[in-house]
């Protein structure tokens, strides 16, 4: 597969290729895919190998409309979390993925950008949201995790209720993290806990659930072995940043030097 006319090689990291891959064993392995708003609502008891793949669009939306764009070839549907920057809010990129069958949701930042101002930042989120409402409908909404920032998005929820604007669920407060195995690629490594500010659920110190500190998933391949394995989980969270995963070597080396010096960074702020 070509990315950007560029082909990749198949045994790189966090290339389109080896995204594909990926995919393609969880549907051999006869997991679900589920938007989070639906994987929210399904009654998991009832239910055998399900994931949700969540994207978080936080830079070079045209990423993750290619990642929506091989999704739909596969037949499944995922998550895709949009902020309010130029870099990633786009109504064409955004209406040209909800048309595949996606779920869109809001990539929420307002503690930030409100510098803590927790009245201020519901406000932002309250216009924000129906920016996004204009375009799409929006049930689901997630936070930005802003690792330089002092403020933590989440906190606008101490005295606001999200529930009360129509959301039914935001992941690091509605997902049991003790029942669902949470994957992300924070870090640019699918086992960067030390490397991850804020990536983290609010009732727990861990990444994930206690199967996690048993299985160490350090590259992708290292979690295509883990899959292929008997014991591998029933019910999975996903999330990616597309705008780390390309076939363009000169893009693919920039990504690994920025996020290499990036989590020389996070690892003293989580120190």
């Amino acid at each position: 597969m070509k990315f950007f006319g560029v082909n990749s090689n198949k045994n790189m990291d966090f290339t389109i290729n080896k995204y594909t891959e990926l995919i393609e064993l969880l549907i051999s392995k006869n997991y679900d895919f589920y938007t989070y708003n639906d994987f929210h609502l399904i009654d998991k008891t009832q239910s055998n190998r399900i994931v949700t793949l969540r994207h978080d669009v936080d830079k070079k939306k045209y990423n993750s409309l290619e990642f929506a764009k091989i999704q739909c070839k596969l037949g499944i549907k995922g998550t895709y979390y949009f902020r309010v920057v130029p870099e990633s809010f786009d109504e064409k990129v955004i209406k040209e993925i909800a048309s595949m069958g996606h779920e869109i949701g809001y990539h929420y930042e307002t503690m930030d950008t409100s510098r803590g101002n927790i009245d201020k930042a519901y406000d932002e989120f309250c216009f924000y949201l129906e920016k996004f409402r204009q375009i799409i409908p929006v049930t689901t909404v997630c936070m930005h995790g802003s690792p330089l920032s002092k403020f933590d998005n989440r906190d606008i929820w101490k005295k606001y209720d999200y529930k009360n604007l129509g959301i039914i669920a935001e992941p690091y407060f509605d997902l049991d993290f003790n029942k669902v195995f949470y994957l992300t690629d924070t870090g640019r490594r699918w086992d960067g806990s030390n490397v991850s500010v804020r990536d983290k659920s609010m009732n727990s110190n861990i990444i994930c659930n206690e199967l996690f500190l048993m299985k160490k998933f350090h590259s992708t391949n290292n979690l295509i072995t883990g899959i292929n394995e008997s014991d591998f989980p029933n019910q999975i969270m996903m999330t990616f940043h597309p705008q780390r995963w390309t076939n363009n070597r000169l893009d693919w080396t920039s990504e690994l030097i920025l996020q290499n010096l990036k989590n020389q960074i996070k690892k003293f702020i989580v120190k």
